[in-house]
């Protein structure tokens, strides 16, 4: 997320201790620009600063890239630095179809000079993507992963996880079923709600890697219900909220049109940690 000072700028100094603290935790790495950072509100001037207080951290870093204009979304990728990694969402809105999404991939990852994680996540793009679909993107030269935010586990989330080439991760991003996914052979998550539990996230990794079913199943279930918690209002109001009250950023708060975290909410969500 990006923090914000009492100003309203980018507090970039709280940005990078906030990177440092959920790497000290076990993180294997950073997200800059994901919807969670909201970077539809940042100017381009703002949206360099993020990229510039993570990359300083000198962890793994995806850079959130995204729109429904190819020709836009290939440039972006292109300009970005080396060392990184492109996190690119599904074109949201227009919905092009399947063979759509497939050649604008195609064509963002021939332009990238990094690799290419794809965003899947078709409550916010309106872009259904099926098991054969999902599997023709994963093949493509430079798609290197996919953040999956689809939604509840199913038949086709299962078809996609047992087909994936070798090698190709698969990020679960819906907080609340990050466990199923794991145990499903996910490789990791990028979880909005490990801004405040990374250690619990992290550990509870390493419990389905590890085949600690027990630990896992009690894990996954008391971070399902956090991250419920954390999402019962627009994403990352509640987050930051909780990020706030902990001393960890100077104000919670976003830009409209998001709205700030209701007391209650950040209340129910303390009341988890």
């Amino acid at each position: 997320m990006t923090p914000f000072d009492p100003s309203g700028a980018v507090d970039a100094a709280a940005l990078r201790a906030l990177g440092e603290s959920v790497l000290a935790a076990g993180a294997a790495g950073l997200v800059a620009l994901g919807t969670t950072g909201e970077p539809s509100t940042l100017s381009a001037a703002e949206r360099a600063e993020v990229v510039s207080a993570c990359r300083s951290l000198g962890a793994p870093l995806l850079i959130g890239v995204g729109g429904n204009s190819t020709a836009a979304c290939a440039a972006e990728v292109a300009a970005l630095p080396p060392g990184v990694a492109a996190m690119v969402v599904v074109p949201p809105y227009t919905r092009p179809g399947e063979a759509g999404v497939v050649a604008h991939f195609r064509a963002v990852a021939a332009a990238s000079p990094v690799p290419v994680v794809v965003y899947h996540v078709p409550y916010r793009t309106g872009q259904l993507l099926s098991p054969p679909a999902l599997l023709k993107i994963s093949s493509i030269p430079g798609v290197v992963g996919m953040k999956l935010a689809d939604g509840p586990v199913s038949g086709d989330t299962l078809a996609f996880l047992a087909a994936v080439p070798p090698g190709f991760a698969v990020l679960g991003g819906d907080d609340a079923v990050i466990s199923p996914l794991l145990a499903l052979g996910a490789s990791g998550g990028i979880l909005a709600s490990a801004h405040v539990e990374t250690a619990a996230y992290v550990s509870l990794y390493e419990a389905w890697r590890t085949g600690d079913v027990a630990a896992a199943r009690k894990l996954g279930s008391g971070l399902a219900a956090l991250s419920a918690a954390l999402f019962a209002e627009p994403n990352p109001a509640v987050v930051k909220a909780v990020l706030h009250a902990q001393g960890r950023i100077a104000t919670p708060s976003v830009r409209l049109p998001l709205l700030p975290a209701s007391d209650a909410a950040r209340d129910a969500a303390l009341a988890l940690l």
